[in-house]
């Protein structure tokens, strides 16, 4: 597998680093951003190439997605990892944060698409996830603008799988619970089922799962990992 190639946004801390890890474990060459140089330093560390930059400008996508192509020739999985968009009190979130959430959350993961997608095309298919939260189908007073628009990437997730499956281009999300590269207190493992914080690096083997051809007949999926968080079934 040595000539597949993983392009990871978010990818020099935390989750990102954690599924950067896991797919290099995998033999897959890596192209990262993020927008500290943590990217770099990871991408020095694990062989690959990195551009410092932001999922909110659709410049620095497209640059990351160039230097993959100019460093390999080629793209099979993409993880999109964006940070956490503006809090609030549901009614005194500004205009401004709602448009900031929505270029956060959703414009890159559709961004990220049409840069990506023809070059799946080319080469006959292809694995996009896009991470969001455990709260997507359980919206939660806590993180209101991430509860709007992270439902809105399972929804785009839904139809860009029914149009481009016939290309055997793949596109799912994970939406993971707490986990312990946010640094959260103890009080957060009792939601779960499992009574604990999530490890980075158990999230990133679902991502990786989700990523790879362990999961080829798995599209337009939301798969929860969040030790039992939520309560829908």
């Amino acid at each position: 597998m040595t000539d597949k190639v993983c392009l990871i946004t978010g990818g020099g801390r935390g989750m990102g680093a954690a599924v950067a890890r896991e797919m290099h474990a995998r033999g897959y060459k890596l192209a990262l951003m993020s927008p500290s140089t943590s990217c770099e330093s990871l991408a020095a560390e694990l062989g690959g190439v990195a551009h410092r930059g932001v999922t909110q400008k659709a410049e620095d996508l497209a640059a990351v997605v160039e230097l993959a192509l100019r460093s390999y020739g080629r793209i099979d999985a993409v993880l999109v990892h964006t940070g956490g968009p503006p809090k609030g009190d549901l009614l005194e979130i500004s205009d401004e944060n709602w448009d900031a959430a929505h270029d956060l959350i959703l414009k890159p993961v559709i961004r990220m698409a049409r840069l990506v997608t023809p070059v799946m095309e080319a080469q006959g298919g292809g694995s996009i996830v896009n991470i969001t939260t455990y709260s997507t189908f359980e919206p939660s007073l806590m993180f209101p603008t991430s509860s709007v628009y992270r439902i809105g990437v399972s929804s785009f997730t839904k139809l860009y799988s029914d149009r481009y499956g016939p290309a055997g281009i793949r596109m799912n999300c994970l939406l993971p619970g707490f986990t312990d590269s946010l640094d959260l207190p103890q009080k957060f493992a009792e939601v779960a089922a499992l009574k604990r914080i999530a490890r980075a690096e158990e999230q990133a083997k679902a991502a990786a799962f989700l990523l790879t051809n362990d999961s080829s007949f798995i599209t337009g999926q939301s798969l929860r990992v969040d030790g039992g968080t939520t309560r829908s079934i």
